[in-house]
């Protein structure tokens, strides 16, 4: 499903930079148990909001969607 891959992918980014939810919950102007939701996959984390996190961690959105491109032929 995916908002769960999403959540993995929001979960293993936060945990690579050793953030915990509160402090990317901050950056999100949001609590920290509705970010929760989003990285377990409850909630779908809002186009606004994943925009945010994928330039805070300097990743594309299509990280977190699971979007890989091919390379043109």
């Amino acid at each position: 499903m995916l908002k769960d891959e999403i959540g993995q992918r929001l979960k293993r980014c936060r945990l690579k930079r050793k953030y915990s939810q509160e402090h990317i919950a901050a950056v999100l102007n949001c609590s920290q148990a509705s970010y929760a939701l989003y990285e377990s996959g409850k909630r779908m984390i809002p186009v606004e909001k994943l925009i945010v996190l994928a330039k805070y961690y300097r990743v594309s959105t299509d990280y977190f969607l699971g979007i890989r491109l091919r390379n043109p032929e």
